[in-house]
């Protein structure tokens, strides 16, 4: 007997070390798939680039001083910390997340899994303090072949599109001039408190407004909060005419779009198909649109919206196009894993019954004559 045991452990564990070995075979054979709207997402992302590109060559010949220690990557898109046109505290580690050209392969994820079709209007609204973003979305929409209506609140936080001669709209209108994007706002706010520019000295208004001009874009200057938003839905509605609205984007922290402060911690930061029905205080035009029951991409927590998407947040290298979970996924090779799962147990069942019938064989060899 002690015999039979020997060889049952010794088959045992050349059994265990076959599964094991299964098991590597099957990890190291996992198979690359493009995810959805690959194609879109990396012409997008290099678009985005391109986009960046144009307007840091741009502004150093205008004697941009790029700070590498605030904008290690030297993008030339990080604003400064206080300017006359800077309405409140923005994050510099999220104002450096935004600036990965492949969030606009994002933006293709999340339009495109909100079911919009070529043609589709989408409204949106931008401030200026992420404009990297702005950039990725409005490149994203024109991927998509969307009509993506724009109304902007040039003010912008800390360390974003804050200097007063070179706004959001300034950056805009050169990438619309240079034939990067083809959309450009169909108006404009000063934005800030109130959405009138209430915190900003009467110079820093001023100077919003004269960008306002300078770029020949409809001037929202609206005497409350609630009179600015409604100016804005009647201009969607005017730019859409018979045609509904079939998103809502919001980029920003634009009192304007979102109401009150509070409301954007409470939409969910990305792509939702419907908003959960919760008490806001005032509803900007973002929730207004979403109360007909349109998918909203709110954008305002970068950072966790990054990590969601698998972008690295800095510091961190200078970002790949093309490159992470956003463009790929890794899945196992069902084939091998099934072939080597038949295999195995195959292996498995001739050795229970190899080893049934040699004990069976064992016992009745030891059985007593009658």
């Amino acid at each position: 007997m002690g015999g039979y045991r020997t060889v049952s452990g010794v088959v045992l564990v050349a059994v265990s070390a076959a599964a094991v070995l299964c098991m590597v075979v099957v990890q190291r054979s996992k198979v690359i798939h493009h995810s959805p709207f690959y194609t879109e997402k990396l012409r997008a992302s290099r678009t985005a680039m391109l986009a960046q590109q144009a307007i840091r060559d741009y502004r150093l010949p205008k004697g941009l001083v790029i700070d590498l220690v605030n904008d290690p990557h030297a993008t030339g898109l990080i604003g400064q910390e206080y300017t006359l046109v800077t309405t409140d505290r923005g994050v510099l580690r999220a104002k450096l997340t935004s600036t990965n050209p492949n969030f606009a392969a994002v933006f293709v994820d999340m339009l495109g899994h909100a079911g919009l079709k070529p043609g589709d209007a989408i409204a949106v609204s931008l401030t200026g303090s992420l404009p990297c973003l702005n950039i990725a979305l409005l490149v994203a929409a024109e991927t998509m072949e969307l009509r993506p209506i724009v109304i902007a609140s040039v003010g912008s936080s800390t360390w974003g599109a804050n200097d007063p001669e070179f706004t959001w709209l300034d950056m805009e209108e050169l990438l619309v001039r240079k034939g990067i994007i083809r959309t450009k706002s169909i108006a404009a706010s000063v934005g800030g408190g109130e959405d009138r520019g209430r915190g900003l000295s009467r110079r820093g208004r001023l100077l919003i407004e004269q960008a306002i001009t300078r770029n020949g874009v409809e001037f929202i200057n609206e005497r409350t909060l609630e009179a600015s938003i409604r100016r804005r839905m009647e201009l969607y509605s005017r730019a859409t005419g018979d045609r509904p609205i079939q998103a809502a984007v919001n980029v920003g922290g634009g009192v304007a779009s979102l109401g009150a402060s509070i409301n954007g911690r409470l939409i969910r930061s990305g792509l939702s198909m419907t908003l959960a029905r919760r008490n806001f205080p005032t509803k900007g035009a973002t929730l207004l649109l979403a109360q007909r029951g349109i998918p909203v991409i709110h954008i305002l927590q970068v950072e966790r919206l990054a990590r969601q998407y698998g972008l690295p947040v800095p510091p961190g290298p200078d970002p790949e196009i093309g490159v992470g979970t956003i463009y790929f996924t890794e899945r196992l090779n069902t084939g091998i894993a099934a072939f080597l799962l038949f295999l195995l147990s195959l292996v498995l069942l001739i050795t229970i019954r190899v080893d049934l019938a040699h004990s069976l064989l064992r016992k009745t060899s030891r059985a007593p004559s009658p």
